[in-house]
């Protein structure tokens, strides 16, 4: 299996109020097609650490490979395209624009890429809300939606340019266990047939039992 992204002796301080190293020594790698939770403490790291694996955080000391390509130092530029074209998004919240259909709110990261015309982009909208089992409430207003449905909708929208890489942060701490358990098998139907990599941070201990690695942190190290 090709790594995804490795990281080597990631490092990082909190100098406010006082110094303090909130990430020591990270290294590990992540293989296509893994699926793997980040579990800790509040205040082990794990979310800092996320925020540095998907290049929105650069104050760090230590290399982060991706697509075996060193992205440490490039410029904000350099990494929002990285973001765009090989990392989706999936947060607690689902922030869906409320006004806007299901669809367009999966449209908007191709949309932003620019790489298809905009029927193409539709057709691979309808796809992935497909993968998703939303096809049928593409034209509802997201605000018409159970919050179950909403994150799944912004699971579609983390995979409408076919990311390398989906990162979660906390993706079902807002949802009841039923639909804790639909994004779950999502996440687990990604990957094994797809070979979709997914990694994410959550504080649910049977989300993460259940996945392919977990990486426990504690006190800013892997344990």
């Amino acid at each position: 299996m090709s790594t995804i992204l490795k990281t080597q002796n990631i490092n990082k301080f909190f100098y406010d109020p006082i110094e303090f190293q909130v990430l020591k020594n990270i290294s590990f790698e992540v293989k296509k097609g893994e699926f793997l939770s980040m579990i800790g403490k509040s205040g082990s790291g794990k979310s800092t650490l996320l925020y540095i694996l998907s290049t929105m955080d650069t104050d760090y000391t230590g290399n982060l490979h991706i697509d075996n390509q060193l992205v440490t130092d490039l410029s904000v530029d350099q990494l929002a395209t990285i973001r765009n074209e090989k990392i989706g998004f999936v947060f607690q919240f689902h922030y869906l624009l409320a006004e806007f259909s299901c669809l367009k709110n999966v449209m908007i990261p191709a949309l932003k890429l620019g790489k298809l015309n905009h029927d193409e982009i539709e057709h691979k909208a309808y796809e992935k809300l497909k993968i998703l089992g939303l096809e049928d409430q593409a034209l509802k207003p997201a605000n018409k939606l159970s919050g179950g449905q909403q994150q799944r909708v912004a699971i579609a929208r983390a995979l409408i340019n076919d990311p390398l890489l989906i990162m979660g942060d906390e993706p079902t701490g807002n949802l009841d266990s039923k639909n804790t358990q639909i994004v779950f098998d999502i996440f687990q139907e990604l990957t094994k047939n797809y070979g979709q990599t997914i990694i994410a941070v959550t504080h649910d201990d049977d989300f993460a039992k259940r996945s392919d690695r977990i990486i426990e942190m504690k006190d800013g190290e892997v344990i």
